[in-house]
């Protein structure tokens, strides 16, 4: 019995190991960029027009809510903040304006600086990696039934993690195109809503760098016969969200002094990475 379970575990993991090498290949690009498959998987071109739509709802509730907040406040008086400057308010609503108008291309970036780390750190791991895949598949068969059952583990956490790769790339869409709306919050003292849907970027795309690399390590210890932590970086990666919501917390610095750090740090890598190139 314990034999022809084995050969079931073979011809399972024979078929999963090609699969799942090649699957991660071009998956961060497919996270980042998910409207572009989304268009081409539903035969037209209905995701851009959905940005454009709250692009243009956001600029315009933006617009509306300087105008109220500047009638409430010096015409009527009712907003209670009428002690203050209406440059400070001014400055509030040029900064939620050019944000909103220039996300896009900052998110152009810090897209391409993660698909270049992400890039960089898979190459160094995949470099001198195992490809005998009928030499593993016998590797994992003569280790016995315990070792072929944590195999399958691995490949089920694996699907496990490929789906919430898709669920991630979904999340990370559905907040590009709601963050002009969430430009609104800038115009209060405390920012609104801004800084927690900021929070909550930075935690998507950076969880999308670390899985995406301790799935190929994962992989790669799989490849080398070493289940048990390719199990182990599997099962971190499908873990890896709830982990930086414990410690990625934007500090109270203010939203423009966070958007300034990315500006910073995007244009310094694609500076250096173009001098390199030199």
């Amino acid at each position: 019995m314990e034999v022809v379970i084995m050969l079931l575990i073979s011809a399972v993991l024979s078929g999963c190991l090609v699969y799942v090498d090649t699957l991660l290949e071009g998956l961060v690009p497919m996270v980042l960029y998910s409207e572009r498959y989304m268009d081409t998987l539903l035969g037209i071109n209905a995701i851009q027009s959905i940005f454009d739509i709250f692009f243009s709802f956001g600029i315009s509730l933006i617009i509306l809510k300087f105008l109220k907040k500047g009638f409430d406040r010096y015409v009527l008086w009712q907003d209670g903040d009428s002690d203050v400057e209406p440059a400070i308010m001014f400055v509030g609503f040029l900064k939620a304006l050019a944000i909103a108008i220039c996300f896009p291309t900052m998110y152009g970036w810090l897209a391409t600086v993660i698909e270049d780390m992400s890039s960089e750190l898979i190459n160094i791991i995949s470099g001198d990696m195992a490809t005998d895949f009928s030499a593993i598949i016998s590797g994992i068969s003569s280790a016995g039934l315990f070792t072929g059952i944590v195999s399958l583990i691995f490949f089920i956490c694996f699907f496990i993690l490929y789906i919430q790769f898709l669920t991630r790339g979904l999340e990370i869409m559905i907040l590009r195109i709601g963050l002009p709306l969430a430009c609104v919050g800038l115009m209060d003292r405390d920012n609104g809503v801004f800084k927690t849907y900021l929070q909550k970027f930075f935690q998507s795309t950076l969880g999308v760098l670390i899985q995406i690399v301790l799935a190929k390590m994962g992989v790669g210890l799989m490849l080398n016969a070493h289940v048990f932590w390719g199990v182990a970086a599997m099962v971190l990666a499908i873990k890896t969200p709830k982990f930086l919501q414990e410690f990625l917390i934007i500090s109270g610095g203010g939203s423009g002094g966070m958007m300034n750090k990315v500006y910073s740090t995007a244009r310094i890598y694609q500076m250096s990475k173009a001098i390199f190139k030199k």
